[in-house]
This record gives C-alpha cells, structure tokens and sequence, in this order.
C-alpha cells in the first residue's frame, strides 16, 4: 500500500467541491490552471479538454459563460438585483463565493442563435442539445441544477448549466438521479462505493478528516487514483 499525505487546506481543490449556498468557495483558481474555450470563455484545464470533445462537431452550441472571479460574480449578482429584483436572483444567481462558476468547472452553454442571455441561455431538450445532455456523463459532465432538485441545490432547475465532476462519478449520479449533494452525503454515509461498467471496476472511497488537519489515503500498489476534496469535511479517492 502507498500511504498519500492529505491536508486539510487542500479539501478546497478537485473535481468534486461542492459549491452552493450552504458552503462557499475560500480559493481561487489562477490563470495558469485555465484552458480558454474561444473568446473571454474558459475553465479549468480538465474540464475544458473534456468538454472540447464533447462539442466537437457541434457547431450549434456556443459556450456562453464559464470561469467567472469573484469580481465578475459580484458584478453580475448586483446587476441582476437591480435588473429582476431578489426572487428572480436568488434563484437564478449565485452570491459571489458561492458561484461554480467561480471554481472553473462549470459552465453554461447556449444554442446558437440570436445573441444569447447571459443568465438564462436558451437550451432546449430537443435536437443537438438533447444530444449533448444524454453524452455529457461519459465526458465526466452532469446537469448540475435539475427540475425537482431545487430545495437539495438551492437553485432553480437550469437547462443550461452543466458541471464538470469527473468519470465515473458523472455517471453514477446521471443512473442514481442524484444531485452532487446527495451524492457526496452518500459517499460519506456509506464509506466506499463500489461501481462496476463495461467490464471496469472503479472503487470510490471516503476520507473524513474528522477534525484532524491531516490524514493518509491509503493507495493499493499498481491502481490508478484520483484524489479530490469535497469543500466540506473530506476527500473523494477514486480508484480504476
């Protein structure tokens, strides 16, 4: 076994932070870790290779808004405020800390058209975007804000917002009908996940700090891992 040394000013980084109104984000992502998806749109690097893939040949979806720093959230908070008034914002938009948008990995797409809004792009479930949204969790992408989720999330149901999580947790969430937030307090309760597909066996485990600052992983010799924190009280190590 190889012991893999965690700490916890590191619970803030990976493809699974939750980010909602209940847990803000406390970092920022540099520059130097962002990939530009054309024109001022980027993401994360991971994120933006994926998605890459994912719209290749879809010329009919354009990427409306990705990576957003904490000074363009609060800008575009505060002029949704004063344009539609609280209600329309509280559902619609995150207060700035709180934004995914913010992390890098998400990002709200739009079908090509006339010049799209840039709080509620238009994203039809019908013809390429249908497309997009049954492909989107092979390439480690969920709709983050499902119709039926709105009290687990905190956000209306969003068409047009997807997140990056990684593969196979996109998949085990898109089968289950689990939100990121369920799925993280499912990973936590139940302590390991075991998900078998295609002939693949993919272990899932949960690491609680439980208070400490640190705490070891333990990696079986010769497995290849993924390390990500959760923005609350642990990481997520994803065994292949």
């Amino acid at each position: 076994m190889r012991r893999i040394f965690l700490e916890k000013k590191e619970i803030h980084k990976g493809s699974l932070v939750l980010v909602n109104r209940n847990h803000a984000l406390p970092r920022q992502i540099g520059e130097g870790q962002l990939r530009s998806l054309g024109g001022s749109v980027s993401m994360e690097k991971a994120a933006a290779a994926q998605l890459g893939r994912l719209l290749e040949r879809k010329r009919e979806i354009v990427c409306v808004s990705g990576f957003r720093s904490r000074k363009e959230q609060e800008e575009l908070y505060l002029r949704s405020l004063e344009e539609h008034g609280e209600v329309f914002t509280n559902k619609y938009v995150a207060e700035p800390g709180h934004s995914e948008h913010e992390s890098g990995l998400a990002v709200d797409l739009a079908q090509r058209g006339a010049p799209p809004d840039l709080i509620r792009p238009s994203f039809p479930d019908s013809g390429v975007c249908r497309s997009f949204r049954k492909k989107a969790p092979w390439f480690g992408f969920i709709q983050r804000y499902e119709e039926g989720k709105e009290a687990i999330t905190g956000i209306a149901c969003e068409p047009w917002h997807f997140r990056y999580v990684g593969f196979p947790h996109s998949l085990i969430m898109q089968k289950k009908g689990l939100a990121l937030e369920e799925y993280l307090d499912l990973l936590k309760t139940g302590g390991e996940l075991i998900w078998k597909y295609a002939g693949r066996r993919f272990q899932i485990r949960y690491v609680d700090l439980g208070g400490k600052t640190s705490i070891f992983a333990e990696i079986p010799e010769r497995r290849a891992w993924r390390i990500s924190g959760d923005n609350r009280s642990g990481f997520i190590v994803t065994l292949f």
